[in-house]
C-alpha cells in the first residue's frame, strides 16, 4: 500500500434540469443531464497507523470534523469494513462552494475512491456509487463521472457518449443559495414547461452541440431567479458576448455559458469581472472519463 495518494474532484454543471413531481415522502422526483467540467478540487491522502480521520483544508470556515462529508466518507469506509488504520485528508479548495457544482458531493466521492485505494479494498465503481447514494444523490454521479442522464431523486443514473467539445464559462456571483429554500419554494406541481430532456439526449447521441445549447432550461431559475436577480444579468452577459446559450446550474446561484471559441469566452469571462457581476469565473473544458 501506498502511503500517500493525490485525487482531483471535478465539478458538475447541469445542461438541463427537470423536476417532475414533489413526491408524498417530501423528495423531489428529478430529470437531469449531468456534465463534468475541468474545474476541480485536490485531495492528498495520507495513511496513519493511528485511527483516526483528520482533515486539512485551504478555507478556514469550511467545518473539519463529523460534518465534513469527505470526513462522512472515510468514517462510512472504515466502520464498514472495519478498518482500524486511519487517514488525513488535505483538501485543496477551487470549486465555489455551495454554488450549484456539486463540490461537497464530489469530494465526497473522491474520498470514497481514495479511502478505498489507501486501505486497499477492490471495490469497483457500482460498489462505490452504492455507498455514495447513502451520503446524497449527486455523490453516485460524481463518482461515475462524464455525461448521464440522472433520474429518480438523481440515484438512477444512465451514462451517456461525451458531450460537444466546446469552452464554459462559469461564472459565481458572490451569493449564496440555499438548495434548501429553492425546493421548498418550487411549485413542482404546477409547473407549466418543462426542459425537453429527451430530445437533449438524443442531441448528445447525436454529437449535436447546438441540439443540446437549444434545449438548455432549470425549473429551478423559477424560484432562484425571482430572489437573485444578478443570475439573470449574467444569463444575458453571457448572451451578449457569445455564448451560444447560458443557463444557471443546479439551484444556483452559478451560471454556465457554452461557447464554441476560446476566445469569446475569454473575452466574457473579462467583461463579467469587469462589470463586477461575479469575481469567480472561469473558462473551462468538459471532462469526459471514457476520453481521458
Amino acid at each position: 500500500m501506498d502511503n500517500t495518494l493525490q485525487l482531483k474532484a471535478y465539478a458538475k454543471i447541469n445542461l438541463g434540469l427537470d423536476v417532475v413531481r414533489k413526491r408524498e415522502d417530501g423528495y423531489h422526483e428529478v430529470r437531469m443531464i449531468m456534465q463534468t467540467i475541468k474545474l476541480f478540487d485536490k485531495l492528498t491522502f495520507r495513511l496513519l497507523e493511528e485511527d483516526e480521520i483528520r482533515i486539512k483544508t485551504n478555507l478556514g470556515f469550511l467545518p473539519v470534523n463529523e460534518d465534513n462529508l469527505v470526513y462522512k466518507a472515510v468514517k462510512l469506509i472504515k466502520d464498514k469494513y472495519q478498518i482500524d488504520k486511519g487517514l488525513e485528508i488535505d483538501l485543496f479548495k477551487c470549486i465555489p462552494v455551495a454554488a450549484g457544482m456539486a463540490g461537497g458531493s464530489t469530494d465526497c466521492a473522491a474520498a470514497l475512491v481514495g479511502a478505498a485505494k489507501m486501505f486497499g479494498l477492490h471495490l469497483s465503481k457500482q460498489e462505490l456509487m452504492e455507498l455514495g447514494v447513502k451520503l446524497g444523490a449527486d455523490v453516485p454521479y460524481c463518482v461515475l463521472r462524464g455525461t448521464a442522464l440522472s433520474e429518480g431523486i438523481g440515484e438512477i443514473l444512465t451514462p451517456l457518449p461525451p458531450m460537444p467539445d466546446c469552452y464554459i464559462l462559469i461564472a459565481k456571483p458572490s451569493i449564496s443559495v440555499s438548495t434548501k429554500f429553492v425546493y421548498e419554494n418550487l411549485r413542482a406541481n404546477e409547473l407549466e414547461q418543462h426542459p425537453d430532456i429527451d430530445g437533449m439526449v438524443e442531441a448528445i447521441k447525436a454529437g449535436s452541440l447546438s441540439g443540446i445549447t437549444d434545449r438548455m432550461e432549470n425549473v429551478l431559475e423559477t424560484v432562484t431567479i425571482p430572489a437573485h436577480p444578478i443570475i439573470e444579468d449574467i444569463k444575458n452577459c453571457m448572451k451578449e458576448n457569445g455564448a451560444i446559450n447560458s443557463l444557471m446550474s443546479g439551484s444556483g446561484p452559478t451560471v454556465f455559458g457554452i461557447y464554441d471559441s476560446e476566445e469569446k469566452a475569454e473575452q466574457a469571462r473579462g467583461i463579467i469581472r469587469e462589470k463586477n457581476l461575479a469575481q469567480q469565473v472561469y473558462v473551462v473544458k468538459p471532462f469526459n472519463q471514457n476520453i481521458e
